[in-house]
């Protein structure tokens, strides 16, 4: 549970200082294409930054669920891949990396989906 509260804070922390970075840092250097990317990549990384601290709060009500847990180390892996992916996209231009995001993508629908079985067995 507290592990979860503490990824999720740091990962909304992230998302805020990227986002910003992305805004003021980046907006001269990249086109807007680039620029939509990034935050494509800040937004899903926040919306599932909230996700993990779902996560945690749950498991604080239901500690016995692995379901929970599954769903916030997902969300995790889903922002390396997805986000980190699309952060190194805007940067480098290496349009391959594109191939990595959907495994991300993959990574937050399974946990979502993991939340609401969790939620229909636990709650």
């Amino acid at each position: 549970m507290k592990v979860f509260i503490i990824i999720g804070a740091i990962n909304a922390f992230l998302a805020v200082a990227l986002g910003a970075f992305g805004a003021h840092g980046l907006k001269d250097k990249l086109d807007s294409y680039y620029l939509g990317i990034w935050e494509t990549g800040v937004t899903y990384q926040m919306f599932h930054a909230t996700g993990i601290l779902i996560a945690g709060l749950l498991l604080g009500k239901v500690a016995a669920s692995g379901l929970f847990s599954w769903a916030g180390w997902l969300m995790l892996i889903g922002i390396i891949f997805f986000s980190g992916s699309l952060y190194l996209l805007s940067l480098t231009k290496v349009g391959i990396l594109g191939a990595i995001t959907p495994i991300g993508g993959v990574c937050f629908l399974a946990a979502w989906v993991l939340i609401i079985i969790g939620a229909v067995k636990h709650l």
